[in-house]
C-alpha cells in the first residue's frame, strides 16, 4: 500500500490535470460557437454553389471540360485534413485510419499520393511509415490552421486544380470530418475533382437555366469559384469538429480526474484511519506494557 504522502501526491497531481482539461474544455466551448456559425453560415451556400456546378457540367460537354473530364484513373490524390494539435480524442487518427482504408481497398490499383493539411496528418503519417509522396504541391499547409479564411485556403483549391488540369492526378479525394454536432463528427471521404454531375433522379431539370453573357464565360468563372469554395467548406467542417471533439475529450478527461480523485480521496482517508488506529493501538498496548 502507498503511503500517505505518495497518495496525497497522486491526489495534487490529478487535481492539476482537472484544472487543466477543465480550462481546454471552456476554450474549445468558445472557439466552437465561432467555428459552428461559420459552417452553419457556409453550408447551404456552398451545397447550392455545388448543385449549380453539377448542372452546368451536366450541360456542357463534360469529356472537354477543364475540372469535369472523366479519364483513366491512374493517379489518386488523398487531401487528408486533420489539425495541428492533439487531444482532441480520435478526431485525427480516424481521417488517417479512412485514408488508409481508402489506400487498401478502393485504390488499391492506383498510384496514391497524400497531401497533408495539418500537423498531425504528418505526424501520424510518419508514425505508419506512410510516404505523403504529394510531388510538386506545397508542404506548408500547417499555416492554414493560423487564420482559417477564404484568402488562405483558395490558392490551394488553385493548385489542386492546376494539378489536375494538368493530368498530374486524375481524381482528387478530400477526407475530413464532417461537423454534425459536439460529440458527433462524421469521416467524409469528398470528390472534389473531377467535378462529379448530379444524379438525374435527384434533378430533372438540370438545362433550365437562361446563360447571360453566355454559358461558356459563366462557366469559366463559377467552376474555379465553385471549387474553392468546397475546400473552404471541408477546412470549415473539420476546423468545427476538431473544437467539438477537443470539447468532448476534454470533458470527459475531466469526469476520469474528477473519478480518479474521489478513488484516491477515499484509498487516502482509510490509509490514514489505519495509521491513526496503528498508533492508537501501539500507545494502549504500551501503557499496558507498563502496568505490567
Amino acid at each position: 500500500m502507498a503511503n500517505l504522502k505518495e497518495i496525497r501526491t497522486r491526489i495534487t497531481s490529478v487535481n492539476s490535470t482537472m484544472q487543466i482539461t477543465s480550462a481546454m474544455k471552456m476554450v474549445s466551448a468558445s472557439k466552437l460557437k465561432r467555428a459552428q456559425d461559420a459552417i452553419t453560415d457556409m453550408r447551404p451556400y456552398a451545397e447550392k454553389l455545388q448543385e449549380i456546378l453539377g448542372n452546368l457540367c451536366e450541360s456542357l460537354e463534360t469529356s472537354e471540360g477543364m475540372y469535369s473530364a472523366q479519364r483513366d484513373v491512374d493517379n489518386v490524390l488523398l487531401v487528408a485534413i486533420t489539425s495541428n494539435r492533439g487531444l482532441c480524442g480520435g478526431f485525427n487518427g480516424n481521417i488517417i485510419k479512412e485514408c488508409q482504408r481508402l489506400i487498401k481497398e478502393e485504390y488499391a490499383d492506383n498510384n496514391v499520393h497524400i497531401l497533408t493539411i495539418g500537423k498531425k496528418a504528418n505526424d501520424l503519417l510518419k508514425s505508419k511509415s506512410i510516404e505523403t509522396n504529394q510531388g510538386d504541391l506545397p508542404s506548408d499547409l500547417e499555416k492554414v490552421w493560423e487564420s482559417v479564411n477564404f484568402e488562405t485556403v483558395a490558392p490551394i483549391a488553385q493548385t489542386l486544380m492546376d494539378a489536375f488540369a494538368a493530368k498530374s492526378y486524375d481524381k482528387v479525394i478530400l477526407v475530413y470530418n464532417k461537423f454534425k454536432n459536439a460529440a458527433v463528427q462524421e469521416v467524409t471521404p469528398e470528390q472534389l475533382l473531377p467535378v462529379l454531375p448530379p444524379d438525374a433522379a435527384e434533378n430533372n431539370a438540370a438545362s433550365d437555366y437562361i446563360f447571360e453573357p453566355n454559358k461558356e464565360e459563366i462557366v469559366a468563372d463559377l467552376i474555379p469559384k465553385s471549387l474553392k469554395i468546397q475546400l473552404y467548406k471541408s477546412i470549415l467542417d473539420s476546423h468545427a469538429s476538431e473544437h467539438g471533439a477537443r470539447m468532448t475529450a476534454m470533458h470527459m478527461a475531466t469526469d476520469n480526474a474528477g473519478e480518479l480523485k474521489k478513488d484516491l480521496t477515499l484509498h487516502y482517508n482509510k490509509a490514514r484511519q489505519a495509521a491513526i488506529t496503528g498508533e492508537i493501538l501501539e500507545i494502549v498496548g504500551g501503557a499496558e506494557a507498563l502496568k505490567n
